[in-house]
């Protein structure tokens, strides 16, 4: 296990804090192989289980037991493509484009909060404040766990804006991780974020839903992409991929530029000093960012390191995937990877800004553009879930990577040794998690089985998925591509048109990434981050400089406090402990209705 490296650190708390994080980091990367490994999604979805449960395509080539030999394996060939991925664009991401991955930058407060630069009295004032609200943020969220005693039940679902609202996701759930996320993100990243939950579900999603039995069957699942369920995930995921493949086309040509001008001025022969070589200084930019961006770009991790790693890996997946899956043909697997590193900027510039990883949409793309290609004769349904897995698994690790980057650089840790960290804790989840999925599988006889207390639903949804991406992009409902043209169109003019009008005007137009994020999700947490938006607006206009100072550390507390609830209530219910109370709300007609059905019975 490597060090991090933490300059100007003294004190017994202080270190053990570091090491606290450190071990955290990478404990914390096996669990995201078991999120992105879908051991209850699409690897569960390729079983013969769930595949009794659908009425097409049950033949021996697109099915795929799970075994605990070929689990692993697939874990080590695609869990490590991401690592490399975006290593070479971690300087564009944190340092130029400023991005705020909040749940990063929380940690970084956290860690922090031990130790500041401004003075100890300071540090102990943010400490204590830190405290509190992680304190209050954890019991908050074991408070609501009482109210959850069944589905769509406790303050999560709490119809704050009326149940008309409630219906189309407009509510406030309560959630202190996003209200502190609303506090850490730019203003214009919330407004965003809102905008789009407003054009999606209080505008386009009821009129598309007014067209139910024209552009798609009446009578269809709430959850089939054949209806509203495939609008609201190929347009978020169109809106995505414009903004991220216009930032990633900038990002390609001005870093050609920027070598072409170097090129041309070592030519002429001009000396290493002169005016036009003298760098812009900006006011904004203060001391402790300049440390940090030294220490950030000083233990850097070799160019030829990430792409030798990137081809290395990629050249051992295409060879190994083929035999753990024979549908995956070579040639998919290659396409697959010529396109993930755009697909993975793309989400995490979109983690960045929102705090959300959308790895499970990219992995639906997946399924419809592989499924498809290999089409249903020739097992095309374990192609799309296989090239689900690698896509997810790219995706989600290189977000996750630049998540840590964002911590490191805020704390002074080494890039190199995080790196390094990342590996090791990634090596060690792709055995432990695959491991903890067949005992839980082998333990549990009825896993997956609709009556039994493990369903798995997301098997069944994500092998459906699949069997729809068989027939192609034509099975999607009416006007569905054409809607998604348009907003893919639509997200690159905009980009384009906050570009061209300069600082001053284009902090008034909204990002088409952080737009499109509610588009699929909801506008929910929208509340909650403009909420804590509000709630950091008033306090600066109240008292900026104890905002500026305090504000970081009452939103860390927040978001940490609740995220760490998360791990009680995980073995709550392992222990099969359940709320004792269920709070659900009722209009007053169908209140009249419960009464008089319990007075009769």
């Amino acid at each position: 296990m490597t060090k991090l490296s933490i300059p100007q650190v003294d004190g017994f708390v202080e270190i053990a804090i570091y090491y606290l994080y450190e071990h955290l980091l990478f404990w914390y990367d096996k669990y995201k192989i078991v999120n992105a490994g879908g051991f209850g999604s699409y690897l569960f979805g390729m079983s013969s289980k769930v595949a009794g449960l659908t009425t097409e395509l049950k033949d021996a080539d697109n099915i795929k037991d799970p075994k605990l030999g070929w689990m692993i394996g697939f874990m080590f060939v695609v869990s490590f493509l991401g690592l490399f991925s975006l290593v070479p664009l971690r300087k564009i991401m944190i340092i130029d484009y400023k991005l705020m991955y909040p749940s990063g930058t929380a940690t970084a407060y956290l860690i922090n909060g031990f130790h500041t630069a401004q003075g100890e009295k300071l540090a102990k004032k943010q400490v204590w404040l830190l405290g509190k609200c992680f304190i209050g943020s954890f019991f908050w969220g074991f408070f609501q766990w009482f109210y959850t005693g069944g589905d769509d039940c406790g303050f999560s679902s709490f119809p704050t804006l009326g149940l008309k609202a409630f219906q189309h996701k407009f509510f406030f759930d309560f959630s202190s991780t996003y209200v502190g996320v609303g506090m850490i993100c730019p203003y214009l990243v919330n407004i965003s974020v809102l905008l789009g939950g407003i054009l999606s579900w209080g505008i386009m999603w009821p009129l598309v839903e007014n067209q139910k039995g024209n552009w798609f069957p009446a009578d269809i699942s709430a959850s089939s992409l054949h209806g509203l369920q495939g609008y609201k995930i190929f347009i978020a995921i169109a809106m995505i991929l414009g903004d991220g493949v216009y930032n990633f086309v900038k990002v390609i040509l001005k870093t050609s530029m920027s070598f072409v001008a170097a090129y041309r001025k070592r030519s002429t022969g001009t000396l290493p000093v002169s005016e036009d070589d003298q760098p812009d200084i900006d006011p904004s930019v203060t001391y402790d960012d300049e440390k940090r961006t030294e220490i950030f770009l000083k233990d850097q991790i070799p160019q030829w390191v990430a792409y030798a790693g990137y081809i290395a890996v990629a050249i051992i997946s295409i060879i190994t995937l083929p035999h753990i899956f024979p549908p995956l043909k070579w040639y998919y697997v290659l396409v697959t990877y010529i396109f993930a590193p755009i697909l993975a900027f793309c989400n995490a510039y979109g983690c960045g800004l929102t705090d959300w990883s959308l790895a499970s949409n990219y992995g639906k793309l997946a399924i419809f553009v592989i499924g498809a290609w290999a089409g249903s004769s020739d097992g095309g349904v374990l192609a799309g879930l296989a090239a689900c897995g690698v896509m997810m698994s790219i995706v989600s690790t290189a977000s996750d990577l630049m998540q840590d980057f964002k911590t490191g650089y805020l704390t002074l840790a080494s890039p190199r040794s995080m790196f390094i960290s990342q590996i090791l804790g990634t090596s060690m989840g792709c055995v432990i998690g695959p491991c903890v999925f067949w005992l839980f599988y082998k333990a549990f006889s009825d896993v997956g089985e609709e009556a039994s207390e493990y369903p798995a639903p997301y098997g069944i949804i994500y092998r459906n998925m699949a069997i729809l991406g068989v027939q192609g992009f034509g099975s999607l409902p009416k006007h569905c591509l054409t809607l998604c043209y348009i907003f893919f169109a639509l997200a690159i003019v905009v980009n384009f048109v906050r570009d061209m009008v300069g600082k001053k005007v284009a902090r008034f137009i909204p990002i088409p990434m952080a737009m499109a994020i509610p588009f699929y999700l909801g506008p929910y947490f929208a509340i909650d981050m403009c909420i804590g938006s509000l709630i950091l607006f008033v306090w600066e206009k109240v008292n900026k400089p104890k905002a500026d100072s305090f504000g970081p550390a009452v939103a860390s507390g927040l978001i940490c406090g609740d995220g760490i609830w998360s791990l009680p209530q995980a073995f709550l219910a392992l222990a099969k402990v359940k709320p004792p109370i269920c709070m659900k709300f009722l209009s007053r007609s169908m209140n009249v209705k419960v009464d008089d059905f319990l007075s009769r019975s």
